[in-house]
C-alpha cells in the first residue's frame, strides 16, 4: 500500500515519536525523507536536499550504495539473527579480526553494542570491573568534559556533560567529575595567549586529584568534542592527558562514535591525534549508518584479567554483533579500501576548511573550526567582542529562523545550541569541492538573513582572531 505524504504526516503525527524531537512541532511538521543517492536526500513531497550532515555524523561513504544492501540480503537468507552471548558466527569473528587488525596499538578485543552510547556504558561497566578483578574495588569515578555528548542510556547520560539533557532524569549515575573542553575560541586558561598552554589538559589532573586518584577509574574524551561545536585539542593535548592517565593508573576511554571511520582523516581519530588510548567506543560510521552496530575495543592488557577460568564480563545486548549489522560493516570496510575513501578525506579537508572559513567575512561568524570533514562555525553577536547571544535570541535564531530556513534552501545540517550557537556540518566523505561550495553559498544566503532578523549590522568585520 502507498499513502500519500498527507497520510504519512498524519500517521506520523499520531503516532510516531521523534527523538530529541518536540511532539508539538508548533509551525509545521518535519520532512519526510524517502530516498537517498549519494550525497542527496529526497522527500516524500521529491524535495532534494544536500546531507551536509551525513545523516548523522554516519552515512560516510553516501546513500544508496547497492552492495551495503547486498551484503545485508545475502547475510538475512543464510542466517538472519542469531546472538553472541556464548556462541559466535562467522560474520562477527571476521568482523572483530578486521577492527582489531585496523585499531592502534595493543587494541586486540572487540566487543560489540547496537550503538554509541552502549559503547560507552559497557566501557565505564568494563573498566569498574577491571579494577575490581586487579584488586582495586574503590575505583569506580569517571572524568569527563564540560559540554561533552557520551550517549542517554543513565551511564552515558552520566558521563555527558550537557545540561539541558540530563536534568529531567537526575539523580543520576554519581562519581563523575567535568574537566574544562578543548575550546580555544572561550578557553579562560589560554584567553589572549598566542597558542593553547594545555591548562585545560592540566585540569583533567585537577579533577582526578579533587575526586582522589585511587577512586577513578577512567577518562572519557571525543578526539574533537561534538557538542559546543566540533573543539579541536591543542597540540600535544593527548599527550598531556595520556601521561595523566599513566601517573595515576586512570584508563583513556577515547570515545570516537563520531570521529573513527574516516571522518577526521583515518580510520581511527586517535592514530590521526598520535595517541593510545585503553579503549576506543565507536559506532555510526562503521556500518555508513546502513544497519545499527557499534563496538568497544579493548587493549590486551585489560582484557587480561578477564581471562581468568571463572571471570567473564557480566554484560551485553541481544542485537549486539548482529550477522546481518556485521556483514554490512564488512561490505562498507570494503568500500573504504576500494576507493580511499580516508584518502579523498585527507586530499579534499583543506578545501572544506578554505570555503567555510569564507563565511567568516560576515559578522554573524565568529569561530569555524574542527578538522577532517567535521567542522562547526560558531555565531555571535559581535565578532569582536565574541559576544554571544541570549537565550531568547538563539531560539529566534536556530529554531525561529535557520533550522527552517536551511531545509528551504535544500541543506541539511546540524543548528546547535548545546553551548553556545553554532552550525554543524559532517557531510559524507564521498564529498567535494562542488559540495563545499554549495554549503557555503547556502549558508551564506540563510545567515545574511539571519542577521537581519536578529538586527545585526551586516559590515565588515574589523578583525579575525
Amino acid at each position: 500500500m502507498t499513502r500519500s505524504p498527507a497520510e504519512l504526516q498524519q500517521l506520523a503525527s499520531d503516532h510516531l515519536w521523534g527523538h530529541f524531537s518536540r511532539l508539538d512541532p508548533g509551525d509545521g511538521a518535519a520532512p519526510i525523507m524517502e530516498r537517498g543517492e549519494g550525497c542527496r536526500i529526497w522527500d516524500v513531497n521529491g524535495n532534494e536536499y544536500l546531507d551536509g550532515l551525513s545523516g548523522l555524523f554516519t552515512v560516510q561513504i553516501g546513500h544508496g550504495r547497492a552492495e551495503l544492501a547486498e551484503a545485508a540480503g545475502t547475510q538475512g537468507a543464510e542466517l538472519g539473527y542469531f546472538p553472541i552471548w556464548t556462541y559466535a558466527h562467522p560474520k562477527a569473528i571476521e568482523l572483530a579480526a578486521r577492527i582489531a587488525a585496523l585499531a592502534p596499538g595493543d587494541l586486540n578485543r572487540v566487543f560489540f553494542t547496537t550503538s554509541g552510547g552502549e559503547a560507552v556504558e559497557s566501557a565505564w561497566k568494563l573498566a569498574r570491573q577491571y579494577f575490581k578483578l586487579i584488586g582495586q574495588p574503590l575505583r569506580t569515578k569517571a572524568i569527563t568534559r564540560y559540554l561533552a555528548y557520551h550517549g542517554t542510556t543513565m551511564g552515558a547520560l552520566s558521563l555527558t556533560g550537557v545540561p539541558a539533557f540530563r536534568q529531567m532524569f537526575e539523580p543520576l549515575v554519581p562519581g563523575v567529575g567535568r574537566a574544562a573542553n578543548t575550546n580555544r575560541y572561550r578557553c579562560s586558561f589560554c584567553a589572549g595567549e598566542e597558542a593553547c598552554n594545555l591548562g585545560c589538559a592540566d585540569d583533567i589532573e585537577t579533577m582526578i586529584l579533587r575526586e582522589g586518584p585511587e577512586s577513578v577509574a577512567v577518562v572519557f574524551l571525543e578526539p574533537v568534542q561534538n557538542a559546543g561545536g566540533c573543539f579541536t585539542p591543542g597540540d600535544g593535548y593527548f599527550d598531556r592527558v595520556r601521561g595523566i592517565c599513566d601517573k595515576y593508573g586512570v584508563l583513556l576511554v577515547s570515545d570516537e562514535t563520531i570521529c573513527a571511520w574516516g571522518r577526521l582523516g583515518a580510520m581511527f581519530a586517535s592514530e590521526r591525534l598520535g595517541y593510545q588510548p585503553d579503549i576506543i567506543t565507536t559506532a555510526k560510521g562503521l556500518t555508513s549508518g546502513y544497519s545499527p552496530l557499534g563496538a568497544m575495543i579493548v587493549s590486551d592488557r585489560i582484557a587480561e584479567p578477564f581471562k581468568a577460568p571463572s571471570a567473564s564480563f557480566a554484560h551485553g545486548f541481544t542485537f549486539a554483533g548482529h550477522p546481518v549489522s556485521c556483514a554490512v560493516a564488512l561490505a562498507n570496510l570494503d568500500v573504504f579500501e576500494r576507493e580511499d575513501i580516508v584518502g579523498h578525506v585527507l586530499a579534499n579537508e583543506d578545501a572544506f576548511r578554505a570555503t567555510l572559513e569564507k563565511l567568516l567575512d560576515l559578522p554573524i561568524v565568529g569561530d569555524v573550526r574542527g578538522m577532517g570533514y567535521f567542522y562547526g562555525i560558531e555565531l555571535v553577536k559581535d565578532p569582536v567582542t565574541r559576544q554571544t547571544f541570549t537565550a531568547e535570541e538563539a531560539e529566534l535564531l536556530l529554531r525561529g529562523h535557520l533550522s527552517k530556513r536551511l531545509l528551504e534552501l535544500g541543506l541539511i545540517c546540524r543548528a546547535d545550541d548545546r553551548g553556545d550557537p553554532v552550525i554543524q556540518l559532517a557531510p559524507p566523505l564521498i564529498s567535494g569541492p562542488a559540495e563545499f561550495d554549495e554549503i557555503e553559498s547556502i549558508l551564506r544566503v540563510a545567515l545574511i538573513e539571519a542577521m537581519e532578523i536578529i538586527g545585526m549590522t551586516a559590515t565588515k568585520r574589523l578583525a579575525v582572531t
